[in-house]
């Protein structure tokens, strides 16, 4: 373990240092939830039954859970691109513990995504949103979502190091946006179809989204979800380490063993 502590804090310096080498992926990142909730905050709230501010306030927990689900396509591509360029031969030559490189980058991961929170969460009290409830539930739902996107960073780890190319992660990864769709995220399930409403809600994204929504006081739990959506936290919990119980094993394996 203290191997695995030594060896992990070191890949993690590295993973930052290569994030603060490449600032314009840093800023795109940052900058798209906020485009993104102005443009359906004001666009869509206004089309929705929900009222602009309300809609708005619906949308912010929302967006958070997308941003956090990206830690796929941003694992997937960084994993790929040490692949790719022959990084993870090298490290793997290297005498560390197998699991400290993808722990590393998802942590560094981590991290970064802490980090952008603070400006997307500034936008969003600037066009209304609040937090309803307690700072310790809100402290509760940030911690939730942190780790959503530390279990959906080692999903990311495990298709880079199959898919063994930037060019290919990078198309894979962007077909992830339709994942927030196949959700609660933007807007509510109640009206869906009954298929496809049983379909958004077995999405973890809508366990995390429903959660935050409930922790932060924006939204009530809706009647009648499926059960990860009706025990919100229950579920998100369930979710997470259902996702890191498969995928952190299969990364940690894939990386040592590399294409064998």
């Amino acid at each position: 373990m203290s191997m695995l502590t030594h060896d992990g804090t070191a890949m993690l310096g590295r993973q930052l240092q290569r994030i603060r080498n490449t600032p314009g992926l840093l800023i795109l990142t940052q900058t798209m939830p906020i485009t993104m909730l102005l443009f359906f905050g004001y666009v869509f709230g206004s089309a929705l039954a929900m009222p602009g501010e309300e809609y708005r306030s619906f949308l912010v927990p929302g967006l958070l859970v997308a941003t956090a689900a990206n830690g796929i396509m941003t694992g997937m591509f960084q994993a790929a691109q040490d692949v790719h360029r022959g990084v993870t031969d090298r490290l793997r030559t290297l005498p560390i513990s197998r699991a400290a490189v993808p722990l590393g980058q998802s942590v560094a991961d981590v991290l970064v995504t802490a980090a952008g929170m603070v400006p997307f969460l500034l936008v969003g009290l600037a066009v209304g949103w609040r937090v309803e409830k307690s700072p310790l539930q809100a402290v509760g739902a940030l911690g939730l979502l942190l780790l959503f996107r530390f279990a959906t960073t080692w999903i990311g780890i495990f298709l880079g190091l199959l898919t063994r190319n930037e060019e290919a992660a990078g198309q894979l990864g962007g077909a992830t946006f339709i994942l927030p769709l196949l959700s609660n995220a933007y807007i509510p399930t109640e009206g869906l179809p009954g298929w496809l409403r049983t379909l958004a809600e077995w999405n973890p994204i809508s366990a995390v989204t429903t959660a935050l929504r409930d922790l932060f006081g924006n939204a009530p739990v809706p009647e009648g979800a499926a059960w990860p959506v009706a025990h919100p936290i229950a579920g998100s919990l369930m979710w997470c380490a259902v996702l890191l119980a498969v995928f952190a094993p299969l990364a940690v394996r894939r990386y040592a063993h590399g294409e064998g």
